[in-house]
């Protein structure tokens, strides 16, 4: 099985309202999870991580490649995002940089926006800086 190009990382351990019982990350990595299995080869891989240290954001995930541009993005619901994860990896593995134009994002993806990581290769000439 070839290697995904995005890998989607979601955060288990978020609580809301400080109710460490309701972990809205789990419920989101496991529709999320469901969402890719039914397209089997879409490229885009799922992984639980303990932390993504956005405690004020729940429910957190970060889209990243090779050689790609890392986004963080919060305040998702695993109760209506889910879907909108994987439209976003999908658009996310079809970017050469990983950066996604604004007006191809989900809606939860334009406003929840935490973070955007250049990759380790990220020289800032590239930039004209």
């Amino acid at each position: 099985m070839p290697t995904p190009d995005t890998t989607i990382f979601i955060c288990i351990s978020c609580s809301v309202d400080g109710a460490r019982s309701d972990r809205p990350g789990r419920v989101l990595f496991e529709q999320v999870g469901d969402a890719i299995a039914a397209r089997p080869g879409c490229g885009v891989a799922v992984k639980a991580v303990d932390c993504l240290a956005v405690c004020k954001r729940p429910c957190t995930v970060a889209l990243a490649g090779a050689g790609k541009w890392t986004y963080v993005v919060g305040d998702l619901s695993p109760d209506a995002h889910a879907d909108d994860v994987l439209a976003a990896a999908l658009s996310y593995g079809e970017a050469e940089n990983g950066i996604i134009p604004w007006r191809q994002r989900p809606q939860a993806f334009r406003k929840g926006v935490i973070s955007r990581v250049p990759p380790l290769s990220f020289r800032p000439e590239e930039q004209g800086l």
